[in-house]
């Protein structure tokens, strides 16, 4: 821009000359130096444009520096901030596998202790049911009884019969574990085992009657206590050991043509009583 303005001043110079010399010129020169007014105008007008051109360039770039400047920390601390959270992420992972691996432990534990509980349970049952065996058969064990032949009050002779006759022992003193039925005379054995049985049989001596009485296995005669005098008391007794089942019956029968007597001094009993179980 500085050249072409010197040219311009330079070629006015001439002009200038030029006009000293030839007068008819005015007019051409006053034109020429219009025309050059013109274009020096332009070019510095042109020259303004450009330079605020290039400011707002400037301007423009300054700005972009400024924000890719920004953009850069800000990438930076995203950078920053990402690593941070996938750190954070890492570590949660890795608590989250902790916590698993502790589940996992703590379900075992679950399963080991259900299993532990099931075979205390299958202890504690199989021991309640060895109490209650224990309980029956010490119950069972706890078997005696002990009763006379008249009830209470009553007195008198029984018999005679033509035939054998189960006795009743009516008057019960004893009867541990209800082995004894008063109502039939029958002793039931509640379990298999050793007893003992005993029996008294007192009678009147008479010359034609004794006093006689059979204990009885299930209707077998097992032992016999048998007395016959003809006058005074006819005592007798007998006692026998016998290994019983469950359910086995024993009773006395009253010998045939017999007589038999008892009285509210119970003269004439029958007892028995579990030795041991077997």
């Amino acid at each position: 821009m500085e050249i072409t303005m010197f040219f311009s001043l330079l070629l006015l110079i001439c002009f200038l000359s030029t006009a000293q010399l030839q007068p008819n010129a005015k007019n051409e020169l006053i034109s020429h130096l219009k025309q050059t007014e013109s274009q020096v105008a332009n070019s510095v007008n042109l020259s303004d444009h450009q330079q605020t051109f290039t400011q707002d360039i400037h301007a423009v770039l300054r700005e972009m520096s400024a924000s890719l400047a920004e953009l850069k920390v800000e990438v930076r601390y995203l950078q920053r901030d990402n690593e941070a959270k996938t750190k954070e992420l890492d570590l949660i992972k890795q608590q989250y596998q902790e916590q698993v691996t502790k589940v996992r432990n703590l379900e075992q534990q679950y399963q080991a202790q259900i299993g532990e509980l099931i075979s205390v349970k299958a202890r504690t049952n199989n021991t309640e049911n060895q109490v209650e065996v224990l309980k029956r058969e010490r119950k069972v064990k706890q078997v005696a009884f002990s009763a006379s032949l008249m009830s209470s009050g009553n007195a008198g002779e029984t018999g005679p019969f033509n035939t054998h006759t189960p006795l009743v022992f009516r008057y019960v003193a004893t009867n541990i574990g209800n082995a004894y039925n008063p109502n039939t005379g029958f002793f039931t054995a509640p379990v298999r085992g050793v007893y003992h049985f005993e029996f008294y049989i007192y009678g009147h001596g008479h010359a034609s009657y004794p006093a006689g009485a059979v204990l009885t296995k299930n209707g077998e005669h097992i032992f016999i206590a048998y007395e016959h005098q003809p006058s005074h008391a006819a005592n007798s007794a007998n006692g026998v050991t016998l290994l019983l089942e469950v359910g086995d019956v024993i009773f006395l029968r009253q010998w045939q043509n017999s007589r038999i007597y008892d009285n509210q001094n119970h003269h004439t009993t029958f007892s028995g009583h579990l030795l041991f179980p077997m």
